[in-house]
């Protein structure tokens, strides 16, 4: 990056309120576009996080290389990524479980169905609770 640029701020530094883009501008041949362009929700995340980000994406999310590549523990990891997730906007929403979670407990349930620890209409509750927690 040549020293007469700077990367762009997403939010305003007197108020706070987000900020937009009006001139792109090209180095090569001098083109230029003037209008109202929005900044995407990652360019909103502070220094830290699209760092954290990078070495995410470098590392093709393997935890251990990330350790590595910042120097930080697991569990730091772990809490980076649930900030940057925070910030972004994607918190959890409580009761609600992951596509993963949710193939994950339907296995259970029809496991424990297979063996014979619980019955068809017990399974049956289970599903219905996940079909449930699924829509909300």
């Amino acid at each position: 990056m040549p020293a007469s640029q700077y990367p762009v701020r997403a939010d305003c530094p007197t108020c706070g309120d987000p900020m937009h883009v009006t001139r792109l501008e090209c180095d090569a041949c001098g083109t230029a576009v003037e209008g109202n362009f929005f900044l995407h929700s990652i360019s909103r995340l502070p220094t830290d996080s699209v760092s954290f980000l990078e070495s995410f994406i470098r590392n093709k999310g393997v935890i251990k290389d990330i350790e590595v590549d910042l120097g930080i523990s697991y569990p730091t990891v772990k809490a980076r990524l649930d900030d940057v997730v925070k910030q972004l906007g994607f918190a959890e929403q409580r009761g609600k479980l992951r596509p993963s979670q949710e193939r994950e407990e339907r296995r259970s349930i029809l496991e424990r169905l297979s063996a014979g620890t619980i019955s068809a209409e017990t399974a049956a509750q289970l599903m219905a609770t996940l079909n449930e927690g699924s829509k909300s």
